[in-house]
């Protein structure tokens, strides 16, 4: 498994091809923004051509690291052009460098693949006529979703300078920023770098961000997965320094890191490294595909843990003790319409290792993924796919193999729960936090203001959920009642006074700026959830009741619609595929219901599944349980003939209408608001009663 190495009479050997040979063609290629010339040591020998690479550093030797020696190397196997950009790139540094020095507003295709190994996305308003508009969205890498008050404030002045004026909190705990300008991506970047915040990583073929419970609970098991996911975070971290010579020149701002973290990476003692390469995990091809990672606690869900590619679960002893961890892998949520053969996927058991183990355990997940996931087809190249063909005993053989050690089966779990961790709570520590429904993760206007305000003012620090909502941390009691009283005022409430719907939506950013998507998505949400409450008025479900309802505008799956309980995945203008059967503590895997339904035929589905869902379910059945229980040909059969609910059904909600004419006036004045009568009048008594919340009680 160690990579084949090119030294000085290697180097001689190819100065006298070059003299024997008039054919062969000399390309120069750049180190950061510098110009220099030294032997690329994958293309002398593999064909007609010399690609000079730089080193790395001042007497560095370039060294062949694209791939371990195979046993056959008798024909060349197919390949992305992705993975072509990537072996051609010097470390993901050309040509994305010369793109950068140019005058155009955009970059070119291998530029654009590169730039997300530094996490930016090139994208381009669709809605606009004409000549096109291009902008760049970064988006951020923060461990189990901590912010330091720092970069907060960083993120939240670089909005409104560089950006559109907004933060948007992701389903990975991260920032994005959009509408970033070619000409400020340095300043921007640079900005964030010397904030002690990273993009590194957040996008391209590599380790995405960790996700962890954002929770911070002074409790031992949610210390020590918080501890292990930046560890794991650390140790897929890129080590070449292509991201820090391409934004600060080279300069080095980082945190030391934990020993262990050290260790592990170079630990070489079961083949899995690239010797004397500044990539030894990665190589110069990096993986095939992203790879996402999550750390959880016995029974917090937060993290969607099925859905990653590693989920990793803390086991404590009867005294709360960590002893070690349950490892799931092969989860992934992108798929492609109309193509079977991509599909959502849950992650399923590898087996427990003790703690000392775990970063040498995830290390050799991603040398086998590294080693034997597919690079010529990106639509089959995530670990599911793998483990798929394979079976998850051949993958857990080759795992040991890369482990060095027997992985022992994993221990019995108690149920999974999702946790929002909304309101406020005790740490533990004497402080408390509290967690702020944000919808979308969309922070902007007056609730951006208000929540810098508070930041800035109290020094705080916060953490992102997996959710798209913040947490603010580190807070003292007596900061609770004015705090509360200022949240309230900008439209922050308490989660008891936010629509169970909206607890747990979720959808992507969609239009205008995604370049997959094909109908709406966040822009789209508002006004479906609130048709989806109207529906459940009109059938009679109460207010408190709800389903997790995930909206995204393509196949992709940002949002994680294939777990939820109503999925609507965008699959043509205005129309949508529904999903049904989901769990709402993240377990189960929805299937395909219905396909090409047109937005304003929503409530033709919507009616029928919430109405015989009311009156049909078991005690206590969620609406995923239901929809599995009955079956989707019977679930069909009840729409086709679907007639409208019962007319016995009371129009007038009396329990806040008292008289007809009462109800009649509020109904024009919700109808101004594009909503309902209940809905408007919910709405006032919710916000007049946060406003008067003292803030007294936990």
């Amino acid at each position: 498994m160690m990579a084949t190495s090119f030294g000085a009479s290697n180097t001689a050997a190819a100065a006298a091809a070059i003299n024997k040979d008039p054919n062969l063609e000399i390309q120069s290629c750049y180190d950061g923004l510098r110009n220099k010339m030294s032997f690329c040591s994958n293309s002398l020998f593999l064909s007609k051509k010399i690609q000079f690479l730089p080193a790395h550093n001042p007497g560095f030797t370039i060294r062949a690291v694209s791939t371990p020696v195979k046993p056959d190397t008798s024909a060349q196997p197919k390949r992305s052009k992705v993975e072509i950009f990537k072996e051609q790139s010097n470390f993901i540094r050309y040509p994305l460098n010369e793109e950068l020095l140019t005058d155009a507003p955009n970059i070119n295709e291998p530029a654009t693949q590169l730039i997300k190994f530094h996490g930016s996305y090139q994208q381009t308003d669709r809605e606009e006529r004409g000549s096109k508009s291009y902008s760049f969205m970064l988006r951020t890498k923060n461990p189990c979703g901590k912010v330091s008050n720092k970069l907060y404030l960083a993120m939240d002045d670089l909005a409104d300078e560089f950006g559109i004026g907004t933060l948007r909190l992701t389903t990975r705990q991260t920032f994005q920023l959009h509408g970033v300008l070619k000409k400020d991506l340095k300043t921007v970047m640079s900005t964030i770098i010397r904030s002690m915040g990273s993009t590194l990583g957040a996008c391209g073929d590599l380790n995405r961000n960790v996700l962890a419970p954002a929770a911070p609970i002074v409790r031992k098991d949610y210390l020590f997965a918080q501890q292990t996911a930046e560890n794991i975070a650390a140790l897929l971290t890129p080590q070449s320094g292509f991201y820090y010579d391409m934004w600060v020149d080279g300069e080095r701002i980082m945190s030391a890191e934990p020993p262990e973290v050290t260790k592990a990476r170079n630990d070489n003692s079961h083949g899995t490294n690239f010797t004397d390469s500044p990539e030894p995990i990665y190589g110069t091809q990096f993986l095939p595909r992203k790879f996402k990672v999550a750390v959880t606690v016995p029974t917090d869900n937060s993290v969607d843990l099925l859905t990653n590619d590693v989920g990793v679960v803390v086991i404590s002893d009867e005294n709360g003790e960590p002893q070690g961890f349950n490892i799931y892998v092969g989860g992934g949520m992108g798929r492609t319409h109309r193509n079977e053969s991509t599909f959502a996927r849950l992650a399923e058991p590898l087996g427990y290792v003790p703690k000392e183990d775990i970063l040498s355990a995830v290390k050799a997940i991603v040398v086998t993924q590294r080693e034997n996931g597919r690079r010529d087809d990106r639509k089959y190249s995530r670990m599911k796919y793998l483990i798929s063909s394979w079976g998850i005993e051949k993958f857990k053989s080759v795992f040991e193999q890369y482990h060095g050690k027997k992985i022992e089966p994993c221990l019995e779990l108690p149920e999974w729960e999702f946790k929002s961790y909304l309101g406020w709570h005790k740490q533990g520590d004497g402080g408390l936090f509290c967690g702020l429904h944000v919808d979308s993760g969309r922070i902007k206007g007056t609730m951006k203001k208000t929540l810098r305000e508070i930041i800035e003012k109290h020094n705080l620090s916060v953490r992102i959920t997996p959710n798209q909502n913040i947490i603010l941390c580190d807070i003292r009691p007596a900061w609770k009642r004015p705090i509360t009283t200022a949240l309230a005022q900008c439209g922050l409430l308490h989660p008891r006074y936010v629509d169970p719907l909206n607890v747990t939506a979720m959808a992507c950013p969609a239009m205008p700026l995604c370049p997959l998507a094909i109908t709406e998505a966040e822009r789209g949400i508002p006004d479906i959830l609130k048709r989806v409450r109207a529906v459940f008025e009109k059938v009679g479900l109460k207010y408190s009741e709800s389903v997790v309802i995930r909206i995204t505008g393509c196949p992709n799956g940002c949002a994680r619609p294939y777990m939820a309980e109503l999925g609507l995945v965008g699959d043509g203008p205005n129309s949508y595929q529904i999903w049904l059967g989901g769990t709402p503590n993240q377990t189960s895997l929805a299937r395909t219901f219905m396909n090409k339904v047109k937005l304003h035929d929503l409530e033709k589905v919507f009616e029928p599944l919430f109405y015989y869902w009311r009156t049909r379910r078991l005690s206590k059945e969620s609406f995923g349980e239901f929809s599995n229980r009955m079956g989707f040909e019977k679930l069909q059969e009840l729409v086709d003939k679907w007639e409208g609910p019962p007319q016995s059904l009371a129009r007038y909600n009396l329990k806040l209408f008292a008289d007809k004419e009462t109800y009649e006036a509020v109904d024009e004045l919700a109808k101004i608001q594009d909503k309902n009568a209940h809905q408007l009048a919910m709405e006032i008594i919710r916000n007049h009663v946060s406003s008067q919340q003292n803030g007294k009680s936990l």
